[in-house]
């Protein structure tokens, strides 16, 4: 992780340059790259600086720093999520739907600049399950196991539940390591889902 050099499909991109959109949307996308890639505990006023935003307009727009983590957390969900999971009218069976994650969490993590999965990572540093940014990265993380169970159901699992929390275990436990440069996952994320996949009597 020394170099930044960027790679197409990284979780979260660099901030805009100032003169580009609205301030609200400037100190989203700014506050998005930022608290991804240097942690949620990145200052007010090196945010509004690297977007271009005065303190005082930053306030008019937003109650305070958490008010706009939780927004910018909000804003990049969608695109997260379409990062990492099939189209939903994909065709794929469910076997092949779930494993599309792991193998695009292994793409993903190739990046210089991957930090993990940005709902954990959130999670993890505000250590508080009722701060409004805990609270969306939540939901973000609700919609990947909802989806696991639901893939899981489809292709007959024993235990669907069980199979949708092993799954995104795995998920959050790879994105860590490989967010903090502990591990690389490729061979690896995909190979210990399909295991438990096959375990759980998933269809191909």
């Amino acid at each position: 992780m020394a170099t930044t050099t960027k790679h197409q499909g990284s979780p979260a991109q660099e901030p805009a340059p100032a003169a580009k959109g609205s301030s609200r949307d400037r100190l989203l996308d700014t506050a998005s790259a930022l608290f991804y890639r240097q942690g949620v505990g990145t200052g007010i006023d090196a945010l509004c600086k690297a977007a271009g935003v005065s303190k005082r307009s930053m306030y008019q727009l937003f109650t305070g720093k958490d008010d706009m983590l939780a927004a910018a957390l909000e804003r990049s969900s969608a695109g997260y999520q379409a990062l990492v999971m099939p189209p939903p009218d994909s065709p794929a069976e469910p076997r092949a739907r779930m494993l599309h994650v792991f193998e695009r969490l292994e793409q993903t993590a190739l990046s210089a600049d991957y930090r993990g999965c940005p709902f954990l990572a959130t999670q993890v540093e505000l250590k508080d399950p009722v701060h409004p940014a805990s609270v969306v990265a939540a939901r973000g993380k609700q919609v990947l196991t909802d989806f696991f169970r639901a893939e899981a159901e489809r292709g007959g699992a024993a235990d669907p539940e069980l199979l949708a929390r092993q799954l995104t275990l795995v998920f959050d436990g790879g994105s860590a390591r490989a967010g903090i440069g502990a591990d690389t996952l490729e061979g690896l994320a995909v190979t210990t889902a399909a295991a438990l996949i096959d375990a759980a009597g998933v269809r191909a």
